[in-house]
């Protein structure tokens, strides 16, 4: 047999590597096939703000001549400057079940690494990096459940392969379950209301028409609330908020968007985004005449939510806001017909968001794994 690895560099070659996880993931039903476009898009720079920072390389494997493996390797160069690490991150793994092809992989992607003087790796993360809630670590549980929206899935064997190779477990994300029935128990109006009085402040969804205004709000709730001190994240530029922003809209739901405000300053706010996986799965990557349809048919039996984002900052934390923005989140998608949701995907270390959205009833379900690899 004769396996080789080429980098990506004709479209071609990345037609190849787009449509690799069809032959992956054939017959297994838990799997949400990407629209291609939106992938393609999220890879260029042009349309991405985000990959603009990100100096990155694309590889394929070759098994005979036919795509077996892919993975995508890239460096921050401005959160390595900022948090002052050498760090390397893999994106985009897919592979047969075959170690020998992974290892191909690894080998070449920790070759270019070392040859940008990368000094650790971490992955699998977002194409734009470790800082993207996007496709955020590895499913290591409940393989026979598929992802919401924006969440990661791929085969139990991942682990295997990539543990063999010398990864490490360097942190978990954690999703939790939201089950109505378990939320709030105990009716929580009057401690929020008297909340809202004692340190002065309200939620409120999302404004589409103040849309510049909203997003320079949440910038500056960021730019307060991510910690120094976590290793991989920094607060996003304008300019890669508004990118993200431009490519949720399309699929938000203003009303599963809550800022809180403090005498009209913004301190915190809550995203949550409708289960558009519960439609993608079945286009098959594709917006076609017939697949349109489809899209229309499914759009209006999404049932499900995911808050993948809730930030506070220092000055009001543990004074009720974020409790607020949850409750105020849960209200307005009852009200919207939501069955259910998630909450992901949330660091095993981030101790007082664990307990805050443990308190209002969620149970931890599915476990997402960060790995890393010093070089």
């Amino acid at each position: 047999m004769d396996l080789k690895v080429i980098q990506v560099s004709t479209k071609s070659d990345l037609k190849k590597f787009l449509y690799l996880p069809w032959k992956i993931y054939k017959g297994n039903d838990c799997w949400v096939p990407p629209l291609i476009k939106d992938l393609k898009d999220s890879l260029d720079d042009s349309k991405n703000p985000s990959m603009k920072k990100i100096k990155h390389v694309m590889y394929l494997a070759l098994l005979d001549g036919k795509p077996v493996g892919r993975i995508f390797a890239g460096i921050d160069n401005e959160l390595n400057s900022k948090k002052g690490v050498m760090m390397g991150h893999f994106s985009l793994f897919e592979c047969i079940d075959n170690y020998d092809v992974a290892k191909s992989l690894f080998d070449t992607a920790i070759k270019w690494f070392k040859e940008n003087k990368i000094q650790i790796a971490r992955g699998p993360v977002s194409p734009t990096g470790t800082d993207d809630d996007e496709s955020k670590g590895l499913l290591v549980n409940c393989f026979d459940q598929p992802p919401v929206i924006m969440n990661s899935y791929n085969p139990p064997y991942y682990k295997d392969f990539i543990e063999r190779y010398g990864f490490t477990k360097d942190y978990d994300v954690f999703a939790y379950f939201l089950e109505p029935t378990d939320l709030f128990k105990k009716n929580p109006d009057k401690i929020i209301e008297y909340a809202k009085k004692k340190y002065n402040f309200t939620v409120e969804s999302l404004s589409i028409k103040n849309i510049d205004k909203e997003v320079l709000d949440i910038k500056h709730v960021l730019d307060l609330a991510i910690p120094v001190e976590w290793p991989d994240l920094v607060p996003p530029s304008l300019e890669e908020i508004k990118g993200m922003v431009k490519k949720l809209l399309p699929y938000a739901d203003p009303d599963l968007i809550i800022l809180a405000r403090s005498e009209g300053e913004a301190i915190g706010f809550g995203l949550a985004l409708p289960d558009y996986n519960q439609l993608l799965i079945h286009l098959n990557g594709r917006i076609t005449p017939i697949s349109a349809l489809k899209y229309l048919w499914y759009k209006r039996k999404i049932n499900c939510a995911r808050v993948f984002a809730m930030f506070v900052v220092p000055e009001f934390r543990k004074k009720g806001v974020s409790h607020a923005i949850y409750y105020q989140i849960f209200i307005n998608g009852i009200k919207k017909g939501y069955k259910y949701g998630e909450a992901s995907t949330i660091g095993e270390t981030n101790v007082n968001m664990r307990k805050d959205i443990e308190s209002i009833g969620a149970k931890h379900y599915k476990t997402y794994r960060i790995y890393s690899m010093k070089i």
